[in-house]
């Protein structure tokens, strides 16, 4: 039977207990003074569930985070905010959703594709409410909203950089679970490389397997894999690994190799020590994906479906902080402009 969705109680403010809440940031709110679209003259009220690492992974969480603070300081919208733990069974995501629709934070953004089977059950439970889930199709509805990307458009320009820039021939790529998503990110990965030097030698590992997901919060099981890659002559390493990553670049940085970063621009946020060893990082714009579904929130005028964000739209990107790819300008943005134009089909398996 579907939960009617309320305006948040004293009560209910009072009894939110989210699961899983452990990081300094996992809760905030903000009082902004605009209006909130068809709440006449009330602030948008958004929360959001984070994946497991949550804020703090200097990856994929973080630039989600980076939409909601964009959103709060310029929409002026009220933000709660709540985080996963590894290992924690299905039945906690749905009542950190629903616990945040029950406190009246009823535009809520759920960070990435785990979350779906819960997305769905809550966001048929509660019709009123408006959901967005990162990274997945999987959950869909007339008030869901799927903010998906094209990685592997990002990953063949990283595959194009690992093999201009090798001096061994062989480049690696740590995945953190081995999932339709992040294979979007080796295929990617491989092909740019590949089609950019046939001779090219790769190595591919993964930290776990559905269902379980520590493969994206674990640095030293993403400093083992990088050490392999190495000892077996690897010398450019790109990870999609979210908090794992951290151990990437230990391990890069202990051989003086070379590392590309994932979903945040890396050079910026990684551990200050490691942040030389980063020569790109494919940025995927979660945060332009979170920032737009807030921005519909206020406006009242959510829409349902993929919100699918590529090369063509800067949905995806490389960094160039550092300047450690600038002598090969000209060739990635013929690639890009190849991609964009159909020239070159990159795959996504």
């Amino acid at each position: 039977m579907s939960r009617t969705v309320k305006a948040a109680t004293a009560l209910a403010a009072a009894s939110l207990a989210l699961a899983a809440c452990g990081s300094p940031n996992s809760e905030s709110g903000s009082s902004g003074g605009s209006s909130g679209g068809a709440g006449g003259g009330k602030a948008a009220k958004v929360g959001m569930a984070y994946d497991v690492g949550g804020r703090g992974d200097q990856s994929f969480n973080d630039a989600a985070a980076r939409g909601l603070d964009q959103a709060k300081s310029e929409l002026g919208v009220e933000t709660k905010e709540s985080v996963a733990t590894a290992g924690e069974p299905e039945s906690a995501r749905e009542e950190r959703l629903q616990q945040l629709v029950e406190a009246g934070y009823t535009n809520v953004v759920a960070v990435g594709f785990a979350y779906a089977p819960a997305v769905k059950k809550v966001a048929a439970d509660n019709p009123e409410a408006k959901f967005a889930i990162v990274d997945s199709t999987d959950a869909k509805g007339p008030n869901i909203q799927n903010i998906v990307f094209s990685e592997q458009e990002g990953s063949y320009l990283a595959g194009v950089v690992a093999a201009k820039k090798s001096k061994t021939g062989s480049i690696g790529f740590v995945g953190g679970v081995q999932t339709d998503l992040i294979k979007k990110f080796e295929a990617g990965f491989l092909a740019g490389a590949k089609a950019t030097n046939p001779n090219i030698k790769t190595q591919v590992k993964y930290l776990t397997q559905p269902p379980n997901f520590t493969g994206f919060a674990d640095p030293a099981a993403g400093k083992t894999a990088a050490e392999g890659m190495l000892s077996a002559g690897a010398d450019v390493i790109y990870h999609a690994a979210g908090g794992s990553g951290s151990g990437v670049f230990t391990a890069v940085k202990a051989k003086n190799a070379m590392a590309i970063g994932v979903d945040s621009d890396q050079a910026k946020t990684a551990q200050p020590d490691v942040r030389a060893s980063i020569i790109t990082s494919v940025v995927k714009r979660v945060d332009v994906g979170v920032l737009e579904f807030v921005k519909q929130a206020k406006d009242g005028k959510i829409k349902s479906g993929e919100a699918v964000f590529d090369l063509k739209s800067n949905g995806v990107e490389l960094a160039t902080t550092g300047g450690k790819i600038d002598d090969l300008k000209a060739e990635l943005d013929k690639v890009k402009a190849d991609i964009i134009s159909g020239k070159i089909v990159v795959p996504s398996k």
